[in-house]
């Protein structure tokens, strides 16, 4: 199949090409034809670089306001630190903050943002034919537009051109919308993502579940992909896979369970563990799942249940960071973790506050690999 990559221009259309595709009243895709790529995005735990991140500065995101999520911030910024660098984005306006918060040893940059959600709106790093390192600009409309109240996002929506521009990395802007946080891959060839998320009509109405998975292949070098079904209730992201399931290795997942009955999380978790008992990887492997029991039920102040996960942490180099919550389900998860990953450090984060916001460590990371020529 022939690659044809499309460029996103806001405001005005390109000389010479014709036709528009309409994301959402706020987004334009055009499309120049450019040479064909192949690309394959590497695992987590490919070499990094580094690791982006944004600083949050949306008030409205947090109920109680910025001075808890900052806490907590600098706590994520300075376990992965530890193992990597890391490069914060801020406004011209934060950055002072955000330095005073985060400490020594973090690379800041200046660029205008909307929220922090870096790993839906910064670019997916992905290795290209020649062993370089490129990045896929995917169309962000604030997954879905599927808040009650849907705040601006137009510089989150132009963040990953901005990224790619700044370190003079190829960009290659996708032809649907797809966030960071909606899929997982093995780096040979296997992607892990979500029905709910990826098929949303609020996403890609256009696109069917083959047209997809084609696109998948073209821009991410994927042979397989398993998808799973829905996400947790209440979950704003509406089904990311990284509070679901990802992989440890090839051939290894890690997937968020209940055992409860009763529980509103239990016939999601029970039939995405059915989905993965039965799947098999690009290379014919049937997975090993390893279970996590996810944490007890919290509700935020309007009622909603906060879509806490283990599964939502951060591999990086030599280490993983992974979000707790003060609860009895902790210390199995970290023992668990420590198991699965035992050539790396687990440094367990406590991270309710930012699951009030929508999101956890995954969700504010993205690692930039090292290219292989």
């Amino acid at each position: 199949m022939e690659n044809i990559y499309y460029n996103r221009v806001l405001e005005s259309k390109p000389s010479g090409l014709d036709g528009v595709l309409e994301i959402s009243p706020k987004l334009k895709l055009w499309t120049p034809v450019q040479s064909p790529v192949h690309f394959y995005m590497p695992a987590e735990w490919h070499p990094h670089r580094c690791c982006w991140m944004v600083w949050p500065c949306r008030a409205e995101s947090w109920p109680f306001g910025l001075a808890r999520v900052h806490a907590t911030y600098a706590a994520v910024v300075q376990a992965i630190a530890r193992f990597e660098p890391v490069k914060m984005i801020a406004p011209p306006e934060h950055v002072e903050e955000a330095a005073r918060w985060c400490g020594e040893g973090v690379e800041f940059v200046s660029l205008p943002i909307n929220d922090t959600w870096v790993r839906d709106t910064g670019p997916t790093f992905v290795i290209d034919g020649h062993g370089g390192v490129a990045g896929i600009d995917w169309p962000f409309n604030a997954w879905g537009e599927n808040r009650e109240n849907i705040v601006d996002y137009q510089q989150d929506a132009l963040l990953a051109q901005r990224i790619l521009e700044l370190t003079q990395i190829s960009r290659y802007a996708a032809p649907f919308i797809l966030e960071g946080g909606a899929i997982h891959v093995d780096g040979e060839g296997t992607v892990l993502t979500s029905e709910e998320s990826l098929l949303d009509p609020n996403r890609n109405p256009h696109l069917s579940r083959r047209e997809i998975e084609a696109r998948l292949r073209n821009f991410l070098g994927i042979r397989q992909v398993i998808w799973l079904g829905q996400g947790l209730q209440d979950d704003e992201t509406a089904g990311h896979i990284d509070n679901l399931a990802c992989f440890v290795r090839p051939g290894v997942v890690a997937a968020l369970t209940c055992h409860d009955p009763s529980d509103s999380n239990y016939t999601a978790l029970q039939d995405n563990l059915h989905r993965l008992r039965r799947a098999t990887d690009a290379k014919g492997r049937q997975l090993e799942i390893i279970e996590i029991e996810q944490p007890a039920r919290r509700d935020d102040d309007n009622g909603l249940r906060l879509a806490l996960s283990y599964i939502n942490f951060y591999i990086a180099n030599g280490g993983i960071v992974m979000p707790t919550f003060n609860d009895p389900a902790d210390n199995a998860a970290i023992a668990t973790l420590t198991n699965a990953f035992k050539e790396r450090q687990v440094v367990p984060v406590y991270a309710l506050d930012l699951f009030y916001g929508g999101g956890s460590i995954h969700c504010i990371t993205q690692q930039q690999p090292v290219g292989t020529n």
